[in-house]
């Protein structure tokens, strides 16, 4: 079994306090996602954070002909429909990289940063694999972050949250272009939907035109989001003096 590379990694700018890791999506690499990392940093408001991005393994991919490419699980078709990305669905694939997220959310822990500093998210695939991992974690986190992506395995999510039901208070952050012709729009709106009938504290902004990608606009958001639940402690114990 193809294993994840190392994971890119981008170190806080100050003391670092807080984490965020960011998965991304099919046929991408870590790489693909520092654009975004520098988008949130240019504020200087996340200076604390350290920006795990992770690196998929190549493996087989029903949607590209079988052929490898970069992929955190295998997915039947991404042509629009949702019916083709529900059908058929990796839950050997997902589960095991919940496994692996779980397990870059453990090293932070064990690196002493306090789990409810950090925050998961991804985009598309690795969107998908936030809102499964994130919501399932062992520990309560910070946030979790979901761009242009669904909620797999949703009709056993329910017995997976029983196992672990830590974030059931979590705040959760999505965000979908309303021109998206890989993830349908109405996937991530139906995901939304079924969080919030499980009672989780979930907000989607809906970007008019976007197609399958992230807008500036969107990442502005990501990173107030972001702000709002990991803000700086380094200010706060210095206006405590």
């Amino acid at each position: 079994m193809a294993m994840p590379g190392a994971p890119i990694i981008k170190a806080a700018t100050a003391k670092h306090t807080a984490t965020v890791i960011f998965l991304h999506g099919l046929g991408d690499t870590g790489h693909g996602w520092t654009f975004g990392v520098q988008m949130w940093k240019k504020r200087g408001r996340l200076d604390e954070v350290k920006w795990v991005l992770p690196n998929a393994p190549a493996i087989p991919i029903t949607a590209a002909g079988r052929m490898s490419v970069p992929g955190w699980f295998d997915i039947n078709a991404l042509n629009g429909g949702i019916d083709d990305i529900r059908n058929n669905q990796d839950e050997p694939g997902l589960l095991r990289t919940r496994e692996y997220v779980h397990g870059l959310i453990q090293a932070e822990i064990d690196a002493g940063i306090p789990s409810d500093r950090i925050i998961v998210g991804g985009f598309s695939q690795g969107g998908a694999m936030s809102l499964l991992s994130g919501l399932t974690a062992k520990v309560k986190l910070g946030g979790v972050i979901g761009l242009s992506c669904w909620l797999p395995i949703d009709n056993k999510f329910p017995s997976l949250v029983q196992e672990s039901d830590l974030n059931h208070e979590t705040p959760i952050f999505m965000a979908h272009g309303t021109a998206d012709p890989v993830v349908p729009t109405a996937l991530g709106q139906l995901s939304y939907e079924v969080l919030k009938k499980q009672n989780f504290p979930v907000t989607m902004k809906l970007y008019t035109g976007m197609p399958h990608t992230a807008f500036d606009e969107e990442l502005d958001e990501v990173e107030a989001f972001i702000h709002s639940r990991l803000p700086p402690q380094e200010e706060e114990k210095k206006s405590e003096l």
